[in-house]
């Protein structure tokens, strides 16, 4: 062989997911070759050997709905109030009673939440910390919990109005508590400063770092625009997108990301703000710098056609939670009509655009009505790659509608896992039982991928895979009979070749095959099967290689969370 035709890494003594053994060849950022012995003949003098010893190599993890921004900020930024060290709002009371203020004199925090902590946390929060500003976000990112001072420094008096798709928690005497829910929470991000890029640059270095010890290599970041001051910390703004161009353009950037526009928070998007953020070119702001788009492109808008069952937010078919309506969408409107017709128009426009639709519904007639606007939109007859985001379906019926439209549903068992008691409660058995139809979702021949939704669950996708696998919950076993399980093959495509898809980039990554990306992740055992899925927490992460370097390996030491 002459030095000519070496590779310039390779992968031996591999075993693929169905568990035959190979070798992988790269060679300029690209898979060259996968095979048997005739593929350790292109190894020459400069080729970088690794010996996977038997492990497993899997096309690099892709997550598809992976808020990357406030991911980095909630893990590396600001002050954490989760389960992990708070098992009750005594413990928040006390770790936001010693945290320090930022340099902009507010406490940030994220982390709560109500399954573990139960009620009570508005009455905690709104008297602690009369000498600063304190918001505390919950793990959904659709609730914040606000102290007297913030309030009082976002001018929020004695009756604010409600914003259209929000809710504002009221003391007995009708005063706000403290809590703000989905559109209600600008009241108080407005009021945020901005997060400074030296922060911002930080901690999204040290999260990608984390991401490529974990094995992923693409993500789609869903939202970040004029919009995420709304989101958690309200790090989520243009000035985020501007930094991830300047990672790319810098060469700093490894991870592939696919970015959806947001034009406006989680509540209360409207025509108008969907056709002014058009107008103003933020979607070609990565083309206009020159940047590959293979590595970092704007693909689309999100949309929040609702909010979530927990915050009584969703839009249901049947009433449902603790007050029994069937809440309603958020966006524009003040009647059901008026709501569903601002959707249709708000999804025109996007897909005239040329852009994608990501539509948050986590309510049966959230989806029904985002798919009903994503159908009309394509009248045209471009398929426009839009997809839901959760979903709820209220039969296996609706399935085939999303198939026959090539309507995507990017969904997030961990979640399921994590908040299945309180589903169960919000929703019922039966209700709940159908909830997430993986499998259901294949075989009608959905587009279907399954993520994290960081940061409201870990990015760890072996937890997210199990969730799929064995649809346990926290304190139940998944049932064997369950028609939503996926197998664990069918769980690695859903995280890996089939998010591709929403990427528009099947044809480039996702597969073990000559001529796709070298986006590779090695682990130090096999695959497991279906029946063992439970091994796969124990196999951990030994290489990956991203556009065809090697971004981790063993010995070297990974991000973690700064001390509490």
């Amino acid at each position: 062989m002459a030095n000519g035709d070496a590779v310039g890494l390779l992968i031996a003594n591999a075993t693929l997911p169905e568990g035959a053994r190979a070798n992988v060849a790269v060679s300029g950022g690209a898979i060259l070759a996968v095979g048997g012995d005739e593929v350790l003949e292109l190894v020459g003098p400069s080729t970088r050997v690794i010996d996977a010893d038997g492990g497993a190599v899997l096309p690099g993890v892709n997550d598809g709905h992976l808020h990357f921004i406030a991911s980095a900020m909630a893990k590396f930024g600001y002050l954490n109030v989760g389960a992990s060290v708070a098992s009750n709002w005594r413990h928040v009371e006390t770790l936001l009673a010693d945290a320090a203020p930022g340099a902009d004199g507010w406490i940030r925090a994220h982390g709560w939440d109500e399954v573990v902590l139960g009620p009570g946390g508005e009455e905690v929060v709104r008297g602690l910390r009369p000498d600063a500003p304190v918001v505390v976000f919950d793990q959904t990112g659709h609730q914040l919990l606000a102290n007297q001072t913030a309030m009082a420094a976002a001018g929020v008096g004695q009756s604010p109005a409600v914003p259209s798709g929000g809710v504002i928690g009221r003391t007995a005497l009708g005063e706000p508590n403290g809590l703000f829910v989905d559109a209600g929470m600008e009241l108080i991000t407005a009021a945020l400063p901005p997060v400074p890029r030296q922060a911002l640059r930080t901690a999204a270095l040290k999260f990608q770092r984390l991401l490529h010890a974990q094995g992923i290599t693409s993500l789609t970041e869903p939202g970040l625009g004029p919009g995420g001051k709304a989101l958690i910390g309200g790090a989520c703004t243009t000035d985020a997108l501007e930094l991830l161009g300047d990672l790319a353009a810098g060469g700093e950037l490894t991870l592939r990301i696919s970015a959806l526009l947001l034009f406006a928070g989680t509540g209360g998007v409207s025509t108008e703000a969907v056709r002014a953020g058009l107008a103003s070119g933020l979607q070609h702001l990565y083309t206009d710098r020159g940047i590959d788009p293979q590595l970092l492109r704007i693909a689309g808008v999100k949309v929040f056609a609702d909010g979530t069952p927990r915050s009584g937010t969703a839009w249901m078919s049947e009433p449902y939670g603790r007050e029994c309506n069937h809440g309603s969408l958020v966006v524009a409107g003040s009647t059901d009509a008026e709501r569903v017709s601002e959707l249709h128009e708000i999804v025109r426009l996007i897909h005239e655009a040329g852009l994608q639709a990501g539509v948050h519904a986590t309510g049966d007639a959230a989806t029904e009505s985002a798919v009903d606007a994503i159908i009309a939109a394509q009248r045209d007859g471009r398929i426009g790659r839009h997809y839901i985001i959760h979903g709820a379906f209220r039969s296996n019926a609706s399935l085939g509608r999303l198939a026959r439209h090539e309507v995507g549903y990017s969904t997030n068992p961990a979640i399921r896992a994590a908040a299945g008691d309180l589903m169960k409660r919000l929703l019922g058995e039966e209700r709940y039982a159908r909830h997430q139809p993986l499998q259901s979702a294949l075989r009608a021949g959905v587009k279907l991928n399954i993520a994290s939704d960081s940061p409201v669950t870990d990015t760890d996708w072996r937890r997210t895979i199990a969730a799929a696998v064995t649809r346990d919950t926290v304190h139940a076993l998944g049932r064997p009979d369950d028609p939503g399980r996926l197998t664990s093959a069918q769980a690695l495509l859903a995280m890996t070749a089939l998010p591709a898809w929403q990427d528009h980039a099947e044809d480039a990554k996702g597969s073990l095959a000559p001529g796709m990306a070298a986006d590779l992740c090695v682990l130090d055992g096999p695959w497991p099967s279906s029946e063992a899925i439970d091994e796969l927490a124990e196999r951990k992460v030994a290489w990956t290689i991203a556009r065809g370097g090697v971004v981790h390996e063993p010995g070297w030491v990974t991000a973690s969370r700064r001390p509490a």
